[in-house]
């Protein structure tokens, strides 16, 4: 994690491999213990400061914050300063004084960084558009409870990747990165990851243009809208770019006969997946959502509780 006298989680790089899967087992641990479990945010107060719509994450973050005994603070821009234009830093430092925690879903990473670098509690990055490692967490727990937490560090284990390379694909990456699975991301041109997060997989990863190479004995097959927030815009250009990049019962079939398909939702039907494999047998996507849940309550535990 990083070098202060608290911890952030700005990225998923900022756990190890220890880390990351101990925090992945913790997760298993918060959801096997249900409403029933210890109440180590007892007597906290957490800032979720969000610029961005959200469902998941929002509900998922105040659910957990309160079964652990805290106290959420929900903060958009059209309620606080922030929205009229107070410096970043102001901000910061005086939410310091009051939370003991930030959990911020912003646009731009660089306005998570500048929170961090201002606060003196922990910051969350609940979503930018470079990185969302916070669904990771998530997806990690799901394949972790399909194929064992040992599958995650499997070399042979394949991850397929279907569409925009946007910030869900970045967090895919450093997760590559962290455990050294194979991740295969299946991109339109001028829609590639990050490639200095491809070049830090050492090879493991690789950006395709086929979704069918990608899924072809797969372990894991997942996909996101092809529009993110903020691209509405783009929405007719990029229905034209994605053509065929699809998660259907067709592309299922080229991966492993176990294999999973997953979506951080919202999902446009018919677009980037098929409702048949969203509501299908081989769908983790549901479940996938609920993990949002146990691993934040993790994740809570292990940055203001510690001991």
């Amino acid at each position: 994690m990083t070098q202060r006298a608290h911890r952030d989680f700005l990225k998923l790089t900022d756990l190890d491999r220890v880390g990351l899967l101990d925090l992945i087992a913790q997760g298993a641990e918060w959801k096997r213990l249900g409403k029933t479990g210890p109440r180590p945010l007892q007597h906290a107060t957490v800032g979720l400061i969000f610029e961005k719509a959200s469902t998941r994450t929002r509900v998922s973050f105040e659910v957990g914050i309160y079964q652990l005994g805290g106290h959420p603070i929900f903060l958009s821009p059209r309620d606080s300063q922030l929205g009229r234009g107070e410096p970043i830093k102001d901000t910061a430092r005086v939410l310091s004084r009051y939370l003991d925690a930030l959990v911020v879903r912003t646009f731009e990473h660089e306005k998570l960084e500048e929170i961090a670098r201002w606060a003196d509690v922990p910051v969350i990055n609940a979503l930018t558009d470079a990185s969302h490692p916070c669904q990771l967490l998530a997806d990690l727990l799901t394949v972790a409870e399909r194929m064992g937490l040992d599958a995650l560090t499997r070399p042979d284990l394949k991850v397929a990747w279907i569409g925009d390379g946007n910030n869900m694909a970045n967090s895919w990456l450093e997760a590559c990165s962290v455990l050294g699975f194979q991740l295969a991301l299946a991109c339109p041109p001028g829609y590639d990851p990050d490639a200095g997060l491809v070049a830090r997989c050492g090879g493991r990863a690789r950006v395709v243009r086929s979704p069918q190479e990608a899924a072809r004995d797969a372990h894991v097959v997942n996909t996101d809208v092809w529009a993110s927030m903020g691209q509405e815009a783009e929405q007719e250009q990029r229905v034209r770019d994605f053509g065929g990049f699809i998660v259907d019962e067709q592309l299922m079939a080229l991966a492993r006969p176990d294999a999973i398909a997953l979506h951080c939702l919202p999902a446009h039907r018919g677009e980037e997946i098929a409702e048949g494999v969203l509501e299908g047998p081989r769908s983790a996507i549901f479940d996938e959502a609920e993990n949002r849940l146990h691993a934040q309550k993790a994740l809570l535990a292990l940055l203001l509780a510690p001991n």
